[in-house]
């Protein structure tokens, strides 16, 4: 069983930015495909971002070019770097894994956090 904890989520500006951080609890966390999907009120949950065990990316089409997802194995963390920040992101960020890649990006994988709060307003 993998415990995801996701952290960073706050309330921001538009045009600004914010880090998510989701820590796997299991120390072999590096063999598992990772991702990060978002549900604003009233709306599906929706994909953002995944990265592969080899770090390969695939990112939701609203998010291109202002989202990167990178990870950190040794430190068993993956990371949502947001820029460029509109008030549609606004929404709860959910951290998602699995071992296996196809299971993460159609959101059927095992684990998820329990989600980290975005606003984005003025």
């Amino acid at each position: 069983q993998v415990q995801l904890v996701e952290s960073g989520g706050g309330l921001v500006q538009p045009g600004g930015s914010l880090r998510l951080s989701c820590a796997a609890s299991e120390s072999r966390s590096g063999i598992y495909a990772m991702g990060w999907y978002r549900q604003a009120p009233g709306k599906q949950r929706e994909l953002v971002a995944v990265i592969a065990r080899d770090g390969s990316t695939n990112y939701g089409d609203s998010v291109k070019g202002r989202f990167t997802i990178s990870r950190d194995n040794a430190k068993n963390t993956v990371y949502l770097q947001m820029n460029n920040l509109k008030p549609e992101d606004t929404a709860v960020y959910y951290c998602h894994a699995d071992r296996n890649y196809i299971d993460v990006i159609t959101s059927r994988g095992n684990f998820w956090g329990q989600g980290t709060q975005v606003t984005v307003s003025s």
